[in-house]
């Protein structure tokens, strides 16, 4: 009977302990914890509806103090309640379209490096005609056509972000598919289908899993740049981008409001990219061989 050869699937408990020592990793590690957490228990952690203008007139630019700990908005909303919201929707946004990519560039490059030949000729000349576009012109194309939404946004940040993802997976499959386990598999009669998604595939996901991490730090970047061009979330809906181009013309007088989920999407996009860096050290082999 065939069986599947592992090199370190991320369940492995010897992955989680390579994880929590490495210096690295384990400050990304809970970095990333703590601002999950703060997105999923927005409505307990948020002292207001961040949509709440709180009288106007009298509140709107107020300073950081004891009831509102950033501060306020031109609309007296509060800057702490909308950096945390902005945490959910951008983490939601991230999470989604660094899934679809993943998905779709793992789907392509591995049945282009299972398969070799014609096909594999084929899609990997189109994944090198889409890499020759420059992203963000793709981005803003896609964005100005179509009517700005959270969906939308979802769906072109996943479209424009797989290509890099194929390349690797089809490396990965195409030096594993020589491997004994898979001649193996062969042997047995079994399909191409269970030798690629069972046997091949269960092996490539370290690699798969660092690129995903490292993707997460990139598309937050990606959504806070689109939002703050205005072609991303759209107000009143609390995003770091928006928040930052809601700020911009008042940098000097109240510049609390551009500054905190400024502050947030950078330790966001560090937070990600130590995770990153940590688990490329665990699925490195040759990190192992130290």
């Amino acid at each position: 009977m065939a069986t599947r050869a592992y090199a370190m699937p991320a369940g492995h408990p010897g992955a989680f302990r390579r994880i929590a020592g490495s210096g690295t990793g384990r400050v990304g590690l809970v970095l990333v914890g703590i601002l999950c957490v703060i997105a999923l228990l927005n409505p307990v952690l948020a002292p207001h509806d961040p949509n709440e203008q709180i009288d106007i007139v009298t509140n709107r630019y107020s300073a950081p103090t004891s009831n509102h700990l950033l501060g306020t908005d031109k609309f007296g909303r509060d800057v702490l309640s909308r950096v945390l919201y902005g945490a959910r929707i951008s983490l939601g946004i991230s999470l989604a379209s660094v899934a679809l990519a993943i998905g779709l560039g793992t789907l392509v490059g591995a049945i282009a490096g299972y398969f070799g030949g014609r096909l594999d000729a084929v899609l990997m000349r189109g994944v090198d005609l889409l890499m020759a576009f420059p992203r963000l012109v793709l981005l803003l194309v896609l964005a100005a056509v179509f009517r700005p939404s959270i969906w939308l946004l979802v769906v072109v940040l996943g479209l424009t972000g797989w290509m890099g993802v194929s390349r690797l997976v089809r490396g990965q499959v195409l030096t594993l598919r020589e491997q004994t386990f898979v001649e193996a598999g062969r042997a047995l009669g079994f399909g191409h289908g269970r030798i690629l998604f069972y046997h091949i595939l269960p092996n490539a996901v370290g690699p798969i899993i660092v690129a995903a991490t490292l993707a997460m730090a990139d598309t937050i970047l990606m959504e806070a740049g689109l939002s703050f061009l205005g072609l991303g979330v759209q107000p009143p809906t609390a995003s770091w981008g928006n928040m930052i181009a809601g700020g911009r013309d008042m940098l000097l007088d109240a510049w609390w409001i551009a500054t905190f989920p400024g502050l947030a999407a950078v330790i966001t996009v560090i937070s990600f990219n130590l995770l990153g860096e940590g688990l490329r050290d665990v699925f490195d082999p040759r990190s192992r061989s130290r």
